[in-house]
């Protein structure tokens, strides 16, 4: 009886706040670089950057790259959110990224990328003010994924691709009930894709992300031991680019992203037993659309919207309310420079407007969030 009191007491506890993913599309970025944030995650059919290898490989075949193209850059994420009113001081977050694609030949490219796909924290001083005491909760979470790849030219009309992708995650919770501290886990998944044009201004592209399985979190405290897996859902998406004329590029993806397979019912071991957090996350399917616009030979502007609903609906609020990943529409802006024929730079900013979401299960619980994304990319090409 006492291991099933523990069991049920800890399980609570942690559905209340365990997970912390406070991205864009679920806890999904829109993507890893300022050119992809710029487009508003549009960037299936058209990629512009290295770092097409993490959405849609068969992109590296279509960058024009005569020898080498490295991407460089960083993120900053801003998420002002609230949990019953109560305000998270932690409000900031970096998002490093890299990539760099390689021309082997006429027909075959090389590339890898690395970037943070999705993770944040929280840092309430009390979660629960009309409740007993102080309900403090301080977490983080990080995903990162590594992938390696390649792309193939079939021909002047079809590019495919495929990419091994390799899952970090990293993961550290404080309430009142117990104390997990930093820990990480690998995995691994894959995707592939492919991009087809049909004529000079029409281009489609598809891609698809396996679920990438990762390993178990394992944390040892004096109550003993806990252990949780928390996969990386299955993406699918596809695009169209249209060109209407030199310079204007228009571009409208739609993207399903499985998290029902990973974060609706998530095992958990407690020192008082099995349980299980019913976080009760659903698919989620986005629409996203990009323009970019060429001003002069130097200046290229963009402007993108995405909106997904969000996975976390009214009735599974009481068991978020550290996983404020609910904001649906947003806005980017972005532009790239180049400085000279090999070196650019682009800047994005990204506008998460604000969304909130009130439990129906009666016990009036509000969960907040919006978002702030600024991201810095440096390339060159050769």
């Amino acid at each position: 009886m006492k291991k099933q009191l523990v069991s049920v007491a800890v399980s609570s506890a942690l559905l209340s706040f365990a997970f912390n993913a406070h991205a864009t599309n679920g806890d999904q970025m829109l993507g890893v670089t300022a050119t992809q944030w710029g487009m508003g995650g549009a960037i299936v059919a058209a990629p512009q950057d290295a770092a097409t290898i993490l959405y849609n490989p068969a992109g590296l075949a279509t960058l024009g790259i005569k020898d080498v193209r490295f991407d460089m850059g960083v993120g900053v994420l801003n998420p002002p959110r609230e949990a019953n009113g109560q305000e998270s001081d932690s409000d900031y977050y970096l998002m490093p990224a890299g990539a760099v694609a390689f021309n082997v030949n006429d027909k075959l490219f090389l590339g890898l990328n690395m970037g943070g796909v999705s993770g944040s924290g929280v840092d309430f001083a009390d979660v629960k003010p009309l409740a007993l005491g102080t309900q403090a909760v301080v977490a983080t979470k990080q995903s990162y994924k590594i992938a390696p790849g390649f792309a193939y030219k079939v021909s002047d009309q079809l590019s495919v691709g495929a990419a091994l992708q390799i899952g970090y995650q990293s993961l550290a919770i404080h309430n009142n009930s117990f104390t997990l501290p930093q820990t990480q886990v690998y995995g691994a998944g894959m995707n592939a894709g492919l991009i087809y044009k049909v004529n000079d201004a029409v281009q489609v592209g598809a891609s698809w992300t396996s679920k990438t399985d990762m390993q178990e979190f394992e944390w040892n405290t004096t109550a003993g031991a806990y252990a949780m897996t928390m996969d990386m859902p299955q993406i699918f998406a596809l695009g169209v680019a249209f060109k209407p004329m030199p310079g204007l590029l228009i571009e409208a993806d739609i993207k399903h992203i499985g998290f029902s397979d990973v974060l609706d019912r998530v095992a958990f071991q407690t020192p008082g037993g099995p349980s299980s957090m019913n976080f009760g996350w659903s698919d989620q399917t986005v629409y996203a659309i990009g323009v970019q616009k060429a001003i002069n030979d130097k200046t290229t502007v963009r402007a993108g919207f995405n909106y997904g609903k969000s996975p976390i609906g009214a009735e599974d609020v009481d068991n978020n309310i550290g996983s404020l990943a609910i904001t649906e529409k947003h806005l980017s802006l972005g532009m790239t420079r180049e400085f000279s024929d090999k070196v650019s730079g682009s800047l994005a900013y990204t506008r998460a407007f604000h969304n909130d979401i009130t439990s129906n299960t009666g016990s009036g619980t509000t969960i907040e969030l919006e978002q702030n994304i600024v991201n810095l990319q440096l390339s060159y090409k050769y």
